[in-house]
């Protein structure tokens, strides 16, 4: 159910500018919408920011992975147990741009017998990382559209893009990647029973709206042309405060802009926030040094404790009674 929810609210999305981005519709479109997506996102973000760095955590509780720090005869595994901060930065680093935890994964089957089977799950963390960096690639590229002068890494970024010159203009890898990827993820959430049978909407909906994104930016750039001048100069308007909807451009590309003001604002509330939420785990952000030092809890308070030799002093006739033992006669 949840599949057929996202999927027509992903379709009512690229309707409702296809419809509504015309005349003075372009404004709401180009310049309202944006801006209120954007200012959603900051709020958002910075209020589920808060919000974790102000749950407290009175343990150490780092997941690992290795052998920890102990005895000098023992090896030690510095990445995958930590024991101090340059670890933590190391294992930190290893996570986010090479998804670590994600490469180390399992997958789990019942086979003849039956008997349990693990084996390697590498094609998640190929594809995963396919995606979020095929992503990143696509982002630093707009950068074309409201940056003047154009900055030196992202011409290099195209050229390298682009290096098959295939077509004109030019095939962008990262486009075909980011969009292949998360057809991937898409795909393999609906073909896997036990994944499929955890999904919900919010598991379907971003990955929708993505691909809606990434396949309305490839209309656009090689099918559907649109007149990149005028995109351009909306866009530095848009960044420079100074927003103005200039003639001819087409409607594919409100499209693709709400897609992507409905993804910025749509970021905070999802599980894209784990975007921010790695680096606010206290599973990831924290050295495994208990042997090496007492944690004692900051928030103890003096509690009032009921022992049990006041228990006895306050039902010991009772207790005798109905023959319970006591230790004070």
């Amino acid at each position: 159910m949840g599949i057929w929810v996202s999927f027509f609210a992903v379709i009512a999305l690229v309707l409702i500018p296809s419809v509504g981005a015309q005349g003075a519709g372009q404004y709401i479109f180009g310049i309202f919408i944006p801006y209120v997506a954007v200012l959603i996102f900051v709020i958002g973000f910075i209020y589920r920011v808060v919000q974790w760095g102000k749950t407290p955590v009175p343990f150490k509780i780092p997941t690992t992975g290795g052998q920890m720090k102990s005895l000098p005869w023992i090896k030690w595994n510095p990445l995958d147990n930590p024991a101090t901060t340059g670890g933590v930065v190391g294992r930190m680093a290893l996570e986010v741009l090479a998804f670590r935890s994600l490469f180390r994964n399992t997958r789990v089957e019942l086979r003849d017998g039956p008997r349990v089977s693990y084996g390697s799950n590498k094609w998640l963390w190929v594809a995963a990382l396919a995606f979020h960096y095929a992503f990143l690639v696509v982002f630093l590229r707009h950068f074309r559209l409201f940056m003047e002068p154009v900055p030196g890494f992202v011409g290099l970024l195209e050229s390298v893009d682009g290096f098959m010159e295939v077509g004109l203009p030019r095939l962008m890898i990262s486009g075909v990647v980011l969009l292949l990827a998360a057809l991937y993820l898409f795909l393999r959430r609906v073909a896997v029973p036990q994944l499929r049978y955890i999904s919900f909407a919010a598991d379907y909906f971003p990955l929708f709206l993505i691909i809606a994104l990434a396949g309305s930016g490839l209309l656009m750039r090689y099918f559907i042309r649109v007149d990149i001048t005028s995109v351009k100069e909306l866009i530095t308007g848009l960044v420079s405060l100074r927003p103005t909807i200039p003639e001819g451009i087409g409607v594919i590309f409100f499209v693709h802009l709400f897609l992507l003001s409905v993804l910025i604002a749509y970021f905070p509330f999802s599980k894209l926030m784990h975007a921010g939420g790695v680096f606010m785990s206290p599973t990831r952000n924290m050295a495994n040094d208990n042997r090496q030092n007492r944690h004692i809890n900051p928030w103890n308070y003096p509690v009032k404790v009921h022992t049990y030799a006041e228990y006895e002093d306050e039902f010991r006739e009772k207790m005798k009674e109905v023959g319970l033992p006591v230790e004070k006669e």
